[in-house]
C-alpha cells in the first residue's frame, strides 16, 4: 500500500498458501527445523539449511531487496542469514511473548527486532540491534471488529460464552466446555448462549451435549467470521496463540485461556501471561483445565457482570490496531537508509 515492491521466501511446506500472498514472485528456499530429533535428522536439517543460504544468496543478488523481514521459524533463518553476508538492513519480527528458536539464533545479525509483546523474554543480551514494540498486525476484519463496543449485560440477558482452539478447533475444548456447562445449576443454564468451532468429527457430539444440557449452541468446524463472533462475545474460551492474543487485545473482550502444553518454548503461555497481568484473562494450564473448574469460572463470571466489563477495557488497553503500519513504518525507514532509534525498548 505505500508503494514498495514485495517478494516472499518461503519453503515448500507453505504449498499453496504462498499464492494467497501480494507479491510480485514468491521464491522457495530449502528450510528444515534442526531441533528435536536424532543426530542423524538434526545433520540432515542442517545440510538442508546450508543449501538454503546458498540458494538465498542466489536469489538476494538477484532481486536486490532494499531490506528483508523475517516472522520466525526456520523458513527464515537462510534468507536472514544470507541477508547478514550480504549486508542488507534486516528486520525480525517476533511475534510471541517469548522468542522463539530461529529468531533467537538471528537476532544478534539484524538491523531491527520487532516486538508483538512489550516485554518477550529470551531476546539475547547484548545484541546491536534496536528493540521495538510494533504489535502483531491483526487481520483488516479485526480492525472492523475492535469498533465494536463490549455488549451489555444487563441482569437476566444471556452470556455469550465464544469457544474456539485455532484454526482447526481443539480437542480439549470438545471434551471439557460442554461437560462444564452440564455442571452449572440447572437455573443457570438458559442464560448461556455457546458459539463453539470444533473439529469436524466432533461437531456432532458437542452439538447433542449442549441440546441435552438445555443451552442453545451454535457448533461448527469453522467461522469465517470469527472476528465479528468475537465482538458479540462477553466472554471468550480459547488457547493463546499470539494471533488471539492480538485479537482479543484490539477488539477487547474478556477470556479464559488454555495455553497449549507441551512447547518448547511455552510461547503460548508467555502471551496468556500479558493479559493475566492486567486483568484481562483468566490463565488455566491444561492439566488444571477441568469441568469443574471452568464451570466454576462461569458462575462467577454470571455473578459479576461488572468484572467482566472490567475485564474486556483492561484487554482494550492493551490492544494494538496499526501495528502492520509500525511495522511498515520501520522497514521503509531502514531501506531508505533513514532509521532512528525512536521508540527504541
Amino acid at each position: 500500500r505505500l508503494g514498495a515492491r514485495v517478494a516472499l521466501a518461503t519453503d515448500a511446506r507453505v504449498g499453496s498458501i504462498a499464492a494467497t500472498f501480494p507479491a510480485e514472485e514468491v521464491v522457495q528456499i530449502p528450510a528444515a527445523t534442526p531441533s528435536g530429533g536424532s543426530p542423524p535428522q538434526m545433520a540432515k536439517a542442517a545440510l538442508v539449511l546450508g543449501l538454503g543460504v546458498a540458494r538465498a544468496l542466489v536469489a538476494l543478488r538477484r532481486l536486490k531487496p532494499a531490506a528483508i523481514v523475517g516472522f520466525g521459524g526456520y523458513p527464515t533463518v537462510p534468507p536472514v542469514l544470507a541477508a547478514s553476508l550480504l549486508r542488507i538492513p534486516t528486520v525480525l519480527h517476533e511475534q510471541n511473548g517469548v522468542i522463539g528458536r530461529a529468531n533467537r539464533f538471528l537476532a544478534p545479525r539484524v538491523s531491527l527486532v520487532a516486538t508483538g509483546f512489550p516485554l518477550v523474554k529470551g531476546i539475547p543480551a547484548g545484541i546491536r540491534a534496536p528493540v521495538m514494540h510494533t504489535g502483531n498486525p491483526v487481520r483488516p476484519a479485526v480492525i472492523d471488529a475492535a469498533r465494536a463496543p463490549y455488549p451489555a449485560l444487563p441482569a437476566g440477558a444471556p452470556l455469550q460464552i465464544l469457544v474456539f482452539g485455532g484454526s482447526q478447533g481443539a480437542r480439549v475444548m470438545s471434551e471439557i466446555v460442554p461437560a462444564a456447562i452440564e455442571r452449572l445449576p440447572g437455573e443457570l443454564r438458559p442464560t448461556i448462549r455457546i458459539t463453539q468451532q470444533a473439529r469436524g468429527e466432533d461437531v456432532e457430539s458437542v452439538t447433542s451435549s449442549y441440546a441435552q444440557a438445555n443451552v442453545a449452541a451454535d457448533v461448527q468446524a469453522f467461522f469465517t467470521d470469527l472476528p465479528r463472533r468475537m465482538a458479540d462475545a462477553h466472554l471468550v474460551v480459547s488457547r493463546s496463540g499470539a494471533s488471539t492474543v492480538a485479537e482479543l487485545a484490539a477488539i477487547g473482550r474478556p477470556s479464559i485461556l488454555v495455553p497449549l502444553p507441551g512447547a518448547l518454548d511455552q510461547d503460548q503461555a508467555a502471551n496468556a501471561q500479558s493479559l493475566a497481568e492486567i486483568g484481562a484473562a483468566t490463565v488455566i494450564p491444561q492439566d488444571a483445565f477441568t469441568p469443574d473448574r471452568l464451570a466454576s469460572e462461569i458462575v462467577a463470571r454470571l455473578r459479576d457482570p461488572q468484572g467482566l466489563t472490567r475485564a474486556a477495557a483492561a484487554a482494550k488497553s492493551a490492544g494494538v490496531t496499526d501495528a502492520a503500519e509500525r511495522l511498515a513504518a520501520h522497514v521503509l525507514r531502514l531501506a531508505t537508509g533513514k532509521a532512528s532509534n525512536e521508540n527504541r525498548s
